[in-house]
């Protein structure tokens, strides 16, 4: 397929566009700032608010990978952040389904469920999280991915577009993975909200080259993370530290992820398999 990549040169981006070269597909690649991209023979500079530049960048596209994004929820400008998260968002998978795109891979994140960066304290419902979680958000970052996968179901059902909204927490590899492992350990009751989740950023990449191919149809919401938390406590250890009114619905031995990635594995074909102790 010919695959047109938002935020190439983001951290996700350059590892999905490695992935998906690498099974043949071919790469258009966007981003606002300018990026070599050597896997790709077409790349677009420009900000996916312009209408021309995405209509451009989505000439002759099979699917489309949307990573484009303030992908932080630090901004001084919270609004818009917010406005421009929607915006390209929506410019981007109606353009796709405007010209018979068939598959979008959307990246959302676990923040659209509002856990993650919640201005008053929250705490999960039940665990392990699923995809039928309820909706807490209130920050303008957590509600633009939730607006997001929105945006999915409503390109579905205008075009018939075919849509996975990937729901991330924190991706890393190497150095920036490092980093975020001696965050969780000097303080681990600051990532609670996170669920001390992780995915590596190669398994990232790989779950959207699945999302890309599977034999789906509709839009899906779809959980996706490491097998274990980022933390050095057993999980329930955590809980019973920094969470302990979760209610906890099935067994967690050892450092098993709090994120349920069952519905990955099942529509996707794919479940992340990388852990920080393997």
């Amino acid at each position: 397929m010919r695959v047109l990549v938002t935020g190439a040169a983001g951290h996700i981006g350059p590892y999905v566009i490695r992935e998906l070269a690498e099974h043949g597909h071919r790469i258009t690649a966007t981003d606002v700032e300018p990026v070599e991209v050597p896997e790709a023979d077409r790349v677009h500079v420009g900000d996916l608010r312009d209408p021309e530049l995405v209509r451009s960048a989505m000439a002759g596209a099979d699917a489309v990978v949307h990573l484009g994004a303030i992908p932080h929820p630090v901004s001084d400008d919270p609004s818009g952040l917010f406005a421009t998260n929607c915006l390209t968002a929506h410019q981007v998978l109606d353009e796709a389904g405007r010209t018979g795109v068939r598959r979008v891979v959307a990246a959302s994140s676990l923040a659209a469920v509002g856990l993650a960066w919640a201005p008053h304290p929250r705490r999960p419902r039940y665990l392990p999280l699923d995809e039928e979680h309820p909706i807490l958000v209130e920050d303008p970052y957590g509600l633009s991915k939730l607006v997001l996968e929105e945006i999915a179901h409503a390109t579905h059902r205008r075009w018939g577009t075919d849509v996975v909204s990937l729901r991330m927490p924190f991706t890393g590899t190497d150095t920036r993975l490092k980093a975020q492992l001696a965050e969780v350990a000097a303080d681990p009751e600051a990532h609670r909200n996170d669920l001390w989740a992780w995915l590596d950023t190669r398994d990232a990449a790989t779950t959207v080259r699945h999302a890309l191919t599977a034999p789906l149809r509709g839009s899906h919401v779809v959980n996706v993370a490491a097998p274990d938390t980022s933390a050095a406590l057993p999980t329930m250890e955590l809980l019973d530290r920094y969470l302990p009114e979760a209610p906890v619905h099935t067994e967690l031995t050892g450092h098993t992820s709090l994120i349920d990635s069952s519905a990955c594995a099942k529509l996707l074909g794919f479940r992340p398999s990388r852990s920080r102790r393997t």
